[in-house]
């Protein structure tokens, strides 16, 4: 998990596009920036990268379900309940569940969890899109592939 450039998934433990059903991973770093604010002396990660984090392991289950056709970007958080803190060190298990899929739109259901016990949990809306250019979608592939070949190693 490197917070300060939005990578948020460190591996992606089973993904099944045709079932819209994905297991992730992140690991949360000892040492970020976001810290040195989120709070001095009390590190925690922010709830709006928890969903984040969320919000991508849903996008590369879909991006896996669409071949790598379409975008999903983000267009609204249904509902996001935060149980718990997570503070530096944390492993997280990230798991996505498609609810919708069609006209464009994508809805998903996920949680994180660590050490079994649910941390959050989102209601995640996407609009799925043309790539706006191919600099994106090489980007997005090449990112796919070394999350998810990292568990194979």
């Amino acid at each position: 998990m490197l917070l300060e450039y939005f990578q948020m998934i460190d591996s992606i433990e089973d993904l099944d596009p045709d079932n819209g059903k994905v297991i992730a991973q992140a690991n949360v770093p000892m040492d970020s920036t976001v810290f040195e604010g989120h709070f001095p002396g009390s590190p925690l990660v922010p709830g709006v990268l928890l969903i984040e984090t969320m919000a991508q392991a849903s996008g590369f289950m879909l991006l896996s379900r669409l071949k790598f056709d379409r975008m999903p970007f983000l267009a609204n958080v249904t509902s996001a309940k935060l149980r718990t803190f997570v503070e530096p060190g944390a492993i997280l298990r990230i798991e996505a569940e498609l609810e919708h899929d069609g006209s464009g739109f994508a809805k998903t259901r996920a949680q994180i969890l660590s050490d079994g016990k649910k941390i959050c949990d989102s209601e995640l809306m996407f609009r799925t899109m043309p790539f706006p250019n191919d600099a994106l979608k090489g980007h997005m592939l090449d990112r796919f592939n070394q999350i998810s070949q990292s568990s194979t190693e």
